[in-house]
């Protein structure tokens, strides 16, 4: 077992951040946020999974921004990160984090009402 893809991934995923956070300026580009990276075990192809923060015509414009930098990330991780072959990347919206958040506030609401699951009724 190999564990190339795995050190790729992390490889990719801090250069990938680095340059969202300094070379990026796109106005498209708002709250992003990496959460994974899964590269293929022959290492031709990334896919970045990123959480927008926002509703979801900011997730959709930060999507359409980071796929249309595709390009200029591959080339600046070819630069960066030393390969025979700088993988295809493709971005992919992670709604984890999302659905998280929405879990919570139900959970929050019900907790409010005073519907626990642990009170026994008498």
């Amino acid at each position: 077992m190999s564990y190339r893809p795995e050190r790729l991934a992390e490889a990719i995923k801090k250069e990938v951040a680095e340059l969202l956070r300094d070379e990026m300026k796109d106005p498209r580009v708002g709250f992003v946020s990496l959460t994974a990276v899964q590269v293929s075990k022959d290492l031709r192809y990334a896919d970045i999974y990123v959480s927008v923060l926002g509703e979801k015509a900011e997730q959709n414009a930060s999507m359409k921004a980071l796929e249309s930098a595709q390009g200029f990330i591959r080339s600046e991780l070819g630069r960066r990160i030393r390969l025979r072959y700088t993988p295809e990347i493709n971005f992919k919206l992670d709604q984890s984090i999302t659905q998280g958040v929405r879990l919570i506030k139900l959970m929050d609401e019900v907790r409010e009402k005073g519907g626990s699951a642990d009170e026994q009724p008498e």
